[in-house]
């Protein structure tokens, strides 16, 4: 299919011609995403929708997965799940969305002004550990966390979101007068495609269990540093796990600390996510994948070289506390609360009539009472569904082990049940 053009900042129509768009002048992507992200975005803060239409399958493919980023140590956090005698009609709606999704271990976790319910089961038999403490692999919905590592480093002053990735992993290479910058590989619009050159033939002989394996971090960005972009960066929306995992290797460079370490400190330890990692490990934690048959067991996924785009693995209560933080930055750390809020403002509109709403971090959808943030996520082996509506004060994380198959019940049941939340 051919990419849309699109004019990647609000106010700017997106055409579904091939007219082309509104030329930019230099630096207009990364201001735009600076407002957005400081005091000179507030006016912009209005929600209103995001994204796709009904169910989005706007994380990576079927196909993005995890290593594990920080904390392995203690048994992750679980909190109880606060249900009372009111929740009954809302417990028996997850339930359903459970058996709906037709999957080896289901869990819906559903807070709602800060009460959860949590509901799991599926087809095959219980593990050891109840499911609703187990990590699964989020797979896309990682870049929801990169989005809001790169707008607490945007809010902290060490980055602006203009910097060129070229400059930064090439050795202060000549960017030329139209680089990718770090705002254009965040949302879409550098121009990459969805994998690199050369991905599909080194992925061939792990292609049904761990391609991303096969492909580390130095060939990520030697890939990207060799890559000549078609179209002008800012004028085209095509997603993109290869740009998210170039900008994960951007943002490290960067700061001169390494991807987990900067996840880590920037995002996880402040919002206590002590059950989220970026890989398996032998804890007996980490749920196991399925095939699309629901029976054969799928290896834990490996991210390689692109664990911004997708190596993250969380606990349905951890899960719930991210996107909880995003209803409420109220508690937070001060130093990641702007942040929190900054990744709800849209910095991105495409499609006809502007259809499609985009923050940083999350696509948007409009609903009767206000806008829903979603992104989903796949791996080999597992799916995820994350999204919150400040509206009815909702999160939802749902998660299944799995791998996506054609007309695949999981995320449009998800999605529905945030809808009509």
């Amino acid at each position: 299919m051919t990419p849309r053009r699109h004019s990647p900042w609000p106010g700017e129509p997106l055409d579904d011609s091939e007219i082309p768009a509104r030329r930019a002048t230099p630096g207009d992507e990364s201001s735009a995403v600076r407002r957005a992200l400081t005091d000179e975005g507030r006016a912009a803060s209005h929600d209103t929708p995001v994204g796709r239409t009904p169910a989005p399958q706007d994380g990576p493919s079927d196909e993005s997965r995890h290593p594990r980023a920080t904390l392995a140590g203690p048994v992750p956090r679980v909190p109880a799940p606060e249900v009372s005698p009111d929740d009954g009609p809302l417990v028996e709606r997850l339930a359903d969305a459970v058996a709906a999704s037709d999957a080896p271990d289901v869990v819906f976790a559903l807070s709602r002004h800060g009460r959860r319910s949590i509901v799991s089961g599926g087809t095959a038999v219980p593990p050891p550990l109840p499911r609703g403490n187990l990590r699964y692999e989020i797979g896309s919905a990682t870049k929801t966390f990169t989005g809001l590592l790169l707008a607490r480093l945007i809010r902290s002053g060490r980055l602006s979101g203009g910097e060129p990735a070229a400059a930064l992993l090439a050795g202060g290479r000549p960017s030329g007068a139209h680089p990718v910058t770090l705002a254009h590989l965040i949302t879409h619009t550098s121009g990459l495609p969805a994998l690199p050159a050369g991905f599909f033939l080194r992925g061939l002989p792990a292609w049904t269990t761990n391609p991303y394996a096969r492909f580390p971090d130095a060939r990520v960005v030697e890939a990207f540093v060799r890559h000549r972009p078609r179209h002008r960066p800012g004028t085209r929306w095509r997603y993109s796990n290869y740009g998210v995992a170039v900008l994960g290797h951007a943002l490290a460079t960067a700061t001169g600390t390494p991807w987990e370490d900067l996840l880590t400190d920037q995002v996880l330890r402040p919002l206590g996510l002590d059950g989220t990692t970026l890989r398996a490990d032998d804890s007996g934690f980490d749920a196991l994948g399925h095939g699309r048959d629901g029976v054969s067991l799928v290896p834990a996924f490996d991210a390689g070289g692109f664990q911004a785009a997708g190596a993250v693995r969380a606990t349905p209560h951890d899960l719930l506390t991210f996107l909880e933080a995003h209803l409420d930055p109220t508690g937070v750390s001060p130093l990641l609360a702007p942040a929190l809020r900054a990744v709800r403002r849209p910095v991105l509109r495409r499609g006809i009539g502007h259809r499609h709403v985009h923050t940083i971090a999350w696509f948007r959808h409009p609903t009767d009472g206000g806008p829903m943030y979603f992104h989903s996520g796949a791996t080999l082996g597992q799916q995820a569904f994350l999204g919150f509506r400040a509206d009815t004060g909702t999160a939802l994380a749902a998660v299944c082990t799995r791998r996506f198959r054609a007309h695949e019940p999981f995320v449009a049941t998800a999605y529905a049940l945030l809808a009509q939340e």
